[in-house]
């Protein structure tokens, strides 16, 4: 059975969603990108129920989270955060799983490489001085555009939206449900936070810290994603200090286990 409790992390409580397994001492945690939340994640944590411990969070200003009117969201603020919910969970070492801006979490685990053992990501900012931005975060990016932007979403907007990002047509309702579940101001404050902040200069110290990260390391990529080309995976995957294996997927987008569920098992299995 998934659990979900609240953490008290300094900076903002927030939501996990928690099942038991083995290695309690050293779970899997897993984090969610935007706009969604920990939800992602279920299925994950269904699969591994009884096989490992698993950890998902909402990102702080995501999700069931605190929305602190005085945090600011940059990628080291929310990185020096994910370290703190790290240790209000009494968590010493961990295993990684990522999606999308899941990655800042590749920022922590730099700061203490030798907590880190496996890392699976999953169509991730790639945190690459030679990446730029998608055409929405572009939006997001420029002041008074990205409000407007936010101001006006909608869930039918999103499903229209989410129709480039995703093969399997099926998913996307529940996809644009989660998402617009908990996509109040707040979260909006801080998306256009998150990605003001990171400019492509600023991946740069985050990209030459990579190579001290050494356990074994997973790449999944829908190549069908419009948002990050699948050219970042390989190169991730090549940063990463440890043995990298990466699996590029032709007919899948930007949640890759949406258009093909048997990534659920694939990750899975490599985090037992």
């Amino acid at each position: 059975m998934i659990v979900e409790r609240r953490v008290e992390v300094p900076g903002g409580a927030t939501r996990v969603l928690e099942v038991e397994g083995a290695r309690p001492d050293h779970p899997v945690l897993l984090f969610h990108g935007n706009p969604s939340n920990a939800g992602d994640w279920r299925p994950f944590l269904e699969r591994l129920e009884g096989k490992r411990h698993a950890i998902a969070p909402d990102l702080l200003g995501w999700g069931k989270s605190d929305r602190p009117h005085d945090f600011r969201w940059t990628m080291d603020s929310l990185a020096t955060w994910i370290g703190a919910l790290i240790d209000a969970l009494g968590v010493q070492r961990f295993d990684l799983v990522m999606h999308d801006w899941g990655s800042v979490a590749l920022v922590t685990a730099i700061r203490r490489p030798h907590a880190v053992d496996r890392i699976a990501v999953m169509n991730a900012v790639p945190m690459n001085p030679d990446y730029r931005w998608h055409w929405i975060a572009r939006l997001w990016r420029r002041r008074g555009v990205g409000e407007a932007l936010n101001a006006t979403t909608s869930r039918s907007g999103t499903r229209q939206l989410l129709r480039q990002a995703v093969v399997r047509k099926e998913a996307i309702p529940e996809l644009a449900e989660l998402i617009h579940e908990h996509f109040d101001r707040g979260t909006k404050r801080a998306v256009l936070g998150l990605y003001r902040d990171a400019d492509p200069e600023k991946f740069a110290p985050i990209a030459a810290g990579l190579g001290g990260l050494t356990g074994p390391a997973l790449v999944i990529w829908g190549d069908a994603d419009p948002y990050i080309a699948s050219q970042f995976a390989d190169a991730l995957a090549g940063m990463l200090g440890g043995e990298a294996r990466v699996e590029h997927l032709p007919d899948a987008g930007h949640w890759p286990w949406l258009d093909r569920p048997d990534v659920i098992e694939t990750v899975t299995s490599f985090m037992e």
